[in-house]
């Protein structure tokens, strides 16, 4: 087994499979945890274990793009218990805030632990001696205590992407002392915000004997950090394509395309209860109703990636949108001049970049999220500081983008007044904040990110040989 001194470890394996004539090929994928954390893995020749997608499919590890990859096996029971079940319908909406209502089934958590118990024993075999791990996420949310005691020597980090929910949620989880148990095998937790850190060292000082102190819980003999480690975006990236004179002309082509003169609103999201893709098209609407020159210089493109197409609430959330679409336009539009454009389909990179560039407000309003990149790379595409970000101040993304005009995203009016506010905005003022934010994007990038992280957790002396729980 080729081992590793770097290994991530992660649900999804950075790539996917592209079906092409008989064949196929392993494709780079475009989200962000892949987006973030594929550099690092390539800088360092490391490892990276997680699942192709498929479902019993067994496939060898590979090398792709210099990172050494290893996929994991899911049967039938392990994509529909352990990922749509325990994952997608009971971690994703209670750590979400529980916008919708979270279920719980005990032969879903049965199918978790024992797909985090196959991750934990993947790494142990791949990881080199001394190796440093980096779990990623609410999937496997138990590997790090688990592969403590079967690799003690390893230097062991957990990242957690989502929010980490408050008290009062976090204790309706049958399992929620489990829960802090497989994450409190780490030497360094992370959160996207210190506010997420928080609510975890309240549950760890509540559910378990251990003791929380500034950015450290002591367990057992044991010192955790627990600090907030905000992700972002390759910075220069996004810059240097959005400066491509093939993704101006792109952009232009856009923006002339849904009339020239015309306010282009953009929301790009995943197909996802908690982006609250819905409301915002009530506030445009309303936008609509309340201004009507807005018929006339005002234009909405929603681009919404297919997510978790099985799941009910997400199959009822598309309706949902498809036909707020269909009213706004029966209502407003005239024929060949839509209000609002929806796209519901992956875009090509050069494709994504020229869309920020043609959009003059882009609103990114989650009724709850971790971070939320989608801001972040709005604002790095806009070297030109011009463009208008409204946000929502429940994604992480508002603690670091202040200037960004900060909305509740359940409040409808309200959200359709900052939509006039964008409209009506001073270019100079719409700059400066413009600039602020591009300062911070630049300055905290995914590779500072990663660096940050990866220093704390190398600083670590893991201690061998120690039970976490006993």
């Amino acid at each position: 087994m080729r081992q590793a001194n770097l290994v991530i470890v992660a649900n999804a394996l950075p790539v996917r499979l592209v079906r092409e004539r008989g064949s196929h090929r392993w494709q780079s994928s475009p989200g962000g945890l892949a987006s973030a954390l594929t550099p690092i893995a390539r800088e360092e020749g490391g490892a990276w274990i997680g699942w192709t997608g498929e479902v019993d499919h067994p496939r060898r590890p590979f090398d792709h793009e210099g990172i050494w990859l290893v996929p994991m096996r899911y049967s039938a029971a392990d994509a529909e218990d352990a990922y749509a079940g325990a994952c997608n319908r009971m971690f994703w909406p209670l750590y979400h805030g529980a916008v919708r209502r979270p279920e719980y089934h005990r032969h879903w958590w049965r199918q978790y632990v024992a797909v985090n118990e196959r991750y934990a024993k993947e790494t142990a075999q791949v990881a080199a001696p001394g190796a440093t791990v980096w779990v990623q996420d609410y999937h496997l949310q138990l590997v790090p205590s688990m592969l403590r005691e079967l690799r003690p020597d390893v230097r062991i980090g957990f990242f957690l992407h989502i929010p980490f929910p408050p008290e009062d949620l976090f204790i309706r989880l049958p399992w929620r002392r489990s829960i802090l148990e497989g994450i409190l095998g780490a030497d360094v937790v992370g959160f996207q915000t210190a506010n997420d850190a928080r609510n975890f060292t309240r549950l760890v000082a509540r559910l378990t004997p251990g003791v929380r102190s500034p950015y450290r819980v002591q367990l057992h003999g044991r010192s955790i950090r627990v600090k907030a480690y905000p992700i972002s975006v390759d910075a220069e990236r996004f810059d240097k394509t959005a400066r491509d004179p093939a993704v101006l002309a792109r952009a232009k082509a856009i923006a002339d395309r849904l009339g020239h003169g015309r306010t282009i609103f953009l929301g790009v999201d995943r197909l996802d209860y908690t982006k609250g893709i819905d409301l915002r098209l009530k506030a445009f609407l309303q936008l609509l109703r309340s201004r009507p020159k807005s018929l006339e210089d005002a234009v909405f493109v929603q681009v919404a990636v297919p997510s978790r197409e099985r799941i009910p609430g997400y199959q009822e959330l598309r309706r949902n949108v498809e036909e707020l679409v269909g009213q706004i336009n029966g209502r407003f539009a005239e024929v060949g001049n839509a209000l609002v454009h929806y796209v519901r389909r992956n875009l090509p990179f050069e494709e994504l970049v020229a869309m920020y560039r043609a959009a003059d407000v882009m609103v990114v309003t989650p009724l709850c999220d971790g971070m939320n990149l989608v801001s972040k790379e709005y604002v790095a595409t806009r070297f030109d500081d011009t463009g208008v970000l409204i946000l929502s101040e429940f994604a992480g993304a508002a603690a670091e983008l202040d200037t960004a005009l900060l909305v509740n995203p359940y409040d409808v009016d309200g959200v359709a007044e900052m939509m006039t506010r964008a409209l009506e905005m001073p270019k100079r003022e719409a700059a400066e904040r413009m600039q602020a934010m591009r300062r911070t994007v630049r300055r905290r990038t995914v590779y500072r990110w990663a660096a940050s992280f990866l220093k704390d957790l190398r600083d670590t002396e893991s201690k061998a040989g120690r039970r976490l729980f006993r």
